[in-house]
């Protein structure tokens, strides 16, 4: 083998328990040539019933135990977005614009509809940016893509603690570990500590002064007048989840697999983790709308990264959003563009000594609208490796496959390697 793909399609899987699935509905060839010509299997990236967000289900599945090694997605987003934070001292955030009732905190959307441009975002951040809190201490603010954003906050007179709960209700926390919540009350949370201690109680206090103080100024903000005045849904508060103060200590990826390890993403989230766990990073523009064009640039760039590294992991991100809006059809686009654009084209394109693996970050059904903690498929074709009898790259196919049900994602790549030196 002369180099490895790992192919991640963000919340591109469904349950198995559903009718139908985006998959099944999907035009597919790509996807289903990879499947007939290799083993398959599925995958819980984390744990059995465990519905993980985006950052713990990749670390996973990179081979990493997030329980051991997790440190909070905060910090993963400021690395990724180019945000310094001190290690120890500031306790950085990920962070959505959102929707409300100003009066009764109300949640009336958590992303402003999916319609705030990056531009408006920009703007909105700088007004909240710098801005002074209690205990002699600051906030940093950067808008990300949309409606993301990364907080931090920290003090000049004491060292914060990530041991906070989220304001964001659609996540709560175990240990520094987010999990999404089905069913949750549409408010913005007042945040709590999550142990005992001085840091965490003002962290806390810190968190909840923030929240209250910026929706007048961002309520009142040129940009959401605007909005407003166009009928548009007003971007008037921050929702803050995944506190972290440190980035993780880990054996980098390079050492861990003796291999070249390459990242291929747009998100901060995905860069950051390429970052601290020690790959080359390879970013790409974010989509124009133009998935022809979109897929083309990701693609050029990844046939580039294969000539260099021996392993490239490629972060493509359609399918999620329309799962987290309960929209099957678009769903099923999205995938339909992938294969399309990225799939079928790359394998006319790639070399012969190439294998390849398939599988997503998490289910995003469009049955529940969020997160799950169902199995992932997962498909893997290689030179010199035996297919089974699966046709098809959907949930109920894959799980006939050799690869049987893997219980935790970080033993996915290991297991896969392996069968890849065996038979190269």
């Amino acid at each position: 083998m002369d180099c490895f793909l790992l192919g991640y399609l963000d919340g591109v899987a469904d349950r198995l328990a559903d009718k139908i699935t985006s998959l099944e509905l999907a035009s597919k060839t790509g996807l289903d040539f990879i499947a007939e010509n290799g083993i398959c299997g599925l995958m819980y990236p984390i744990s059995e019933g465990v519905a993980p967000e985006s950052d713990t289900a990749v670390i996973s599945i990179l081979g990493y135990d997030p329980h051991k090694c997790y440190t909070g997605r905060g910090p993963l987003e400021a690395l990724g977005a180019n945000v310094k934070f001190k290690e120890g001292l500031e306790v950085a955030f990920r962070a959505n614009f959102a929707t409300v009732d100003s009066r009764s905190l109300r949640i009336i959307d958590r992303r402003v509809g999916r319609s705030l441009r990056t531009e408006e975002a920009k703007e909105l951040a700088k007004a909240i940016d710098g801005l002074k809190l209690s205990y002699d201490s600051y906030v940093k603010v950067k808008a990300t893509v949309g409606h993301r954003a990364v907080v931090v906050i920290g003090s000049k007179r004491y060292k914060l603690s990530p041991m906070v709960e989220n304001s964001d209700p659609a996540y709560g926390r175990k240990g520094l570990i987010s999990v999404a919540i089905k069913g949750y009350e549409p408010f913005v949370r007042r945040v709590r500590p999550l142990d005992e201690s001085f840091e965490a109680k003002i962290t806390a206090e810190l968190v909840n002064e923030f929240t209250m103080k910026i929706i007048e100024i961002l309520d009142n903000h040129p940009v959401n007048v605007k909005r407003r005045s166009k009928g548009l849904l007003q971007a008037n508060i921050v929702l803050l989840r995944d506190a972290g103060n440190t980035l993780p200590k880990v054996t980098p990826l390079h050492e861990k697999y003796n291999a070249n390890f390459a990242f291929l993403a747009e998100m901060p989230v995905e860069l950051g983790i390429g970052r601290a766990f020690g790959a080359h990073v390879e970013e790409v523009p974010l989509p124009t709308g133009d998935p022809e064009k979109d897929y083309k640039v990701r693609l050029e760039k990844t046939l580039k990264l294969l000539e260099k590294y021996d392993i490239v992991y490629v972060h493509l991100k359609g399918p999620d959003e329309p799962g987290h809006d309960g929209n099957i059809e678009i769903k099923k686009k999205k995938i339909e563009e992938i294969d399309k654009y990225f799939v079928k084209p790359f394998l006319e394109r790639m070399g012969e000594n190439i294998a390849v693996m398939v599988t997503a970050d998490h289910a995003t059904p469009p049955t529940v609208k969020a997160h799950t903690g169902d199995p992932v498929p997962v498909a893997l074709m290689c030179p010199g490796l035996e297919p089974d009898s699966v046709r098809k790259f959907t949930e109920k196919e894959c799980a006939r496959g050799k690869l049987g049900t893997i219980e935790h994602g970080w033993e996915l790549l290991p297991k896969i390697l392996e069968i890849i030196r065996a038979v190269t």
